[in-house]
């Protein structure tokens, strides 16, 4: 818990010295309490993936969103204006027809629905590309009577196949010269962008050398893992979020057997470190392979453990393991403060 509260101080003060806003990702912790206290710490509000994230938390009493995701169908739309009616939303879009959508929603409920436009800096996922291509749509975007589009938006994960820092820096300069190429251009059109919002938790550990950017999105900064430490975004330090397990089995040399596979651990692998997770302070201890309810522990020459110690272990992927418990626990030095809720987990809709 300790951890947990410097981290989430630390990201809100580096966005408040670079004057930028930090709108935090729900979906690494997916638990109403922690947002709160990002809230608490300076977060303008939140970035969710999902629509039953945002209700999740709406319900709890946060009232301003970023649904980073395209909303496509009737029934997601109407969702959406009852989310409105309750919220500050904004949504966002990479295409003419995830937009018109949203115009139309826009039209029936008599109130503009505001966009960010997601542009591609390098991940591949959504949005096109940065500068003409992401300028044609915005202005396409912006002939709609009931969208107003409010900023330019991208995720910058591909920076998690970074190696050094100086390649995190680069790639959070490309993040951001990517939005703002596109920004100059729609300018130039008499189009405004008021916001340039960038994500991922490595990236915006360099947010105060970047210029013009507005918004910060990361999420896995609360906890930390071993897809952070690896590239060494982070220190063990700032690891928050371990899986603790027990031995159940040394049936061989080099092996160990503990009580947490594929249902306890996240099964994303990194391409720096081997494995679903290491041991803390030993990461030449790590879990080799997951089935649903083992975990097989490869041990180097001359490490050992019996039947019934404790491992603590660092998961690879801190939000797809959150998602898969319903609660997680809260430890203060020797003590369970209190157990965390994972309020939204499974909101996959």
């Amino acid at each position: 818990m300790d951890t947990l509260d410097q981290n989430i101080r630390h990201t809100a003060e580096l966005a408040r010295k670079a004057g930028v806003k930090l709108r935090p990702h729900f979906k690494t912790h997916k638990s109403a309490w922690i947002a709160k206290a990002q809230i608490r710490a300076g977060a303008c509000g939140i970035t969710v993936a999902k629509l039953g994230e945002a209700e999740v938390l709406a319900d709890a009493g946060i009232d301003d969103f970023l649904v980073a995701y395209p909303i496509v169908g009737k029934e997601k739309l109407q969702r959406l204006a009852q989310l409105m009616a309750r919220a500050k939303v904004i949504v966002s879009a990479d295409s003419v027809e995830v937009a018109n959508g949203l115009s139309e929603l826009g039209r029936s409920i008599g109130s503009k629905v505001r966009l960010y436009v997601d542009v591609n800096t390098g991940l591949n996922r959504c949005g096109k590309e940065p500068g003409a291509e992401t300028a044609e749509l915005v202005r396409e975007i912006a002939k709609l009577a009931h969208v107003d589009v409010v900023g330019l938006m991208t995720h910058g994960g591909y920076a998690y196949g970074k190696k050094t820092e100086a390649e995190l820096r680069e790639a959070a300069r490309i993040e951001a010269e990517g939005l703002l190429q596109s920004k100059r251009l729609l300018e130039q059109s008499g189009i405004p962008i008021a916001e340039i919002s960038v994500g991922s938790t490595p990236t915006s550990k360099f947010i105060g050398e970047l210029n013009g950017v507005t918004e910060i999105r990361p999420g896995a900064y609360v906890f930390g893992d071993l897809s952070q430490l690896s590239i060494g975004a982070i220190t063990e330090k700032e690891c928050a979020m371990h899986v603790w397990t027990t031995v159940v089995s040394t049936p061989r040399p080099g092996t160990a057997i503990i009580d947490a596979g594929s249902k306890t651990f996240s099964s994303d692998t990194l391409a720096h470190s081997p494995g679903y997770g290491t041991l803390r302070d030993r990461p030449d201890v790590y879990i080799e392979r997951l089935s649903e309810e083992h975990g097989i522990v490869r041990l180097p020459d001359g490490v050992r453990f019996n039947i019934g110690d404790k491992l603590q272990f660092v998961p690879n992927h801190c939000c797809t393991t959150a998602n898969l418990h319903d609660e997680l626990q809260g430890i203060r030095g020797e003590r369970a403060e209190r157990p965390i809720r994972v309020d939204a987990r499974g909101k996959i809709r």
